[in-house]
């Protein structure tokens, strides 16, 4: 290789030090979206998290654990890259202690993915990140349904006085006209709350809420089948907040919640919705820093690995 070929790293003055770090699954890096089914980007940015900030270094710590996996998923029989064409697009650049213009750099970076109808899988990265990337979707698809697993529903008017932050997007999401709250769910919400009322202000906000203890009640099945009825046949952006999982099985996050859901239930709960139409995916608040034996990056990956699967599922049986 001559001197010529040789490129300088990008500098830490415009890129910070924590972005583009790696590939997941080792796939190839994507410079181009031409004939590309989806694309797995990193949003490296924690600073809009309201307790513990770490989540910026949950893309890189996914993909170092991510050489785990393999392609072939043996319960929904198929192999995702046999099926499916994309690989590992980098790192949004993000800028610390910066949200507004965080935001402009996502919907940017996000905006040409899917106006490709490449549907882009995002590492995160605290929650507030959804909210830009809702906006990108909504460039390409219009108004979408949100399929939400959290154990917070994330609908606060401010925190700390602030309208943008990891406990506001999907209030500003409703706001924006970005998602169609009465064909949306959430899922797993539980633990102490600020307000007594939250749940009934989802509803008011025309949110359908099941809570941790009301999915125990009434079971996995019938949980199923109310995110597939309340969704229907539209298009629908799925977002993971891995607290979702009771702490147990994955501590490395910054706001855990007791009393959550195993790794295997997870994973069972997103292989039943493989027939939804979906168009955009984020795994986001994994906190490396937090986390034990890599326990929390390995179940994200796996989370990651399973809706791939799903894509792969539905292009092979020619619904994609």
């Amino acid at each position: 290789m001559s001197s010529k070929e040789i490129k300088q790293p990008a500098s830490a003055l415009s890129s910070p030090r924590f972005c583009n770090m790696g590939n997941f699954m080792r796939m190839q890096k994507i410079e181009s979206l031409d004939g590309l089914d989806f694309v797995v980007v990193g949003i490296p940015f924690d600073t809009a998290s309201s307790f513990r900030v770490g989540s910026r270094f949950g893309p890189n710590g996914i993909r170092n654990i991510s050489v785990m996996m393999k392609p072939n998923n043996a319960i929904l029989e198929v192999n995702i890259l046999d099926e499916l064409k994309g690989g590992d697009y980098g790192d949004v650049e993000v800028i610390p202690g910066y949200i507004l213009p965080t935001y402009e750099n996502i919907e940017k970076e996000l905006t040409p993915i899917v106006q490709a109808g490449v549907v882009p899988i995002a590492l995160g990265g605290d929650h507030s990140i959804t909210l830009a990337e809702l906006r990108a979707v909504a460039k390409g698809h219009g108004k979408v349904s949100l399929v939400h697993f959290d154990s917070h529903a994330d609908i606060n008017e401010e925190v700390f006085g602030e309208r943008y932050n990891h406990g506001t997007p999907f209030r500003r999401a409703i706001e924006e006209g970005l998602i169609d709250p009465h064909t949306s769910i959430q899922v797993g919400m539980r633990g102490s709350l600020y307000d007594p009322d939250e749940f009934k202000k989802a509803a008011e906000l025309g949110l359908k809420v099941i809570p941790a203890h009301e999915v125990r009640e009434l079971g996995f099945e019938e949980t199923i089948n109310q995110i597939k009825e309340r969704v229907g046949n539209n298009k629908v952006f799925l977002t993971f907040d891995i607290d979702f999982v009771d702490p147990a099985y994955a501590p490395g996050t910054g706001t855990p919640e007791v009393g959550g859901f195993t790794s295997y239930e997870t994973l069972g709960i997103l292989r039943a919705l493989k027939e939804l139409n979906f168009v955009a995916f984020d795994i986001v608040e994994v906190a490396p820093c937090y986390d034990s034996c890599e326990i929390t990056t390995l179940l994200a990956a796996n989370i990651a690995f399973e809706f791939m699967s799903i894509l792969a599922v539905q292009k092979k049986n020619g619904k994609k």
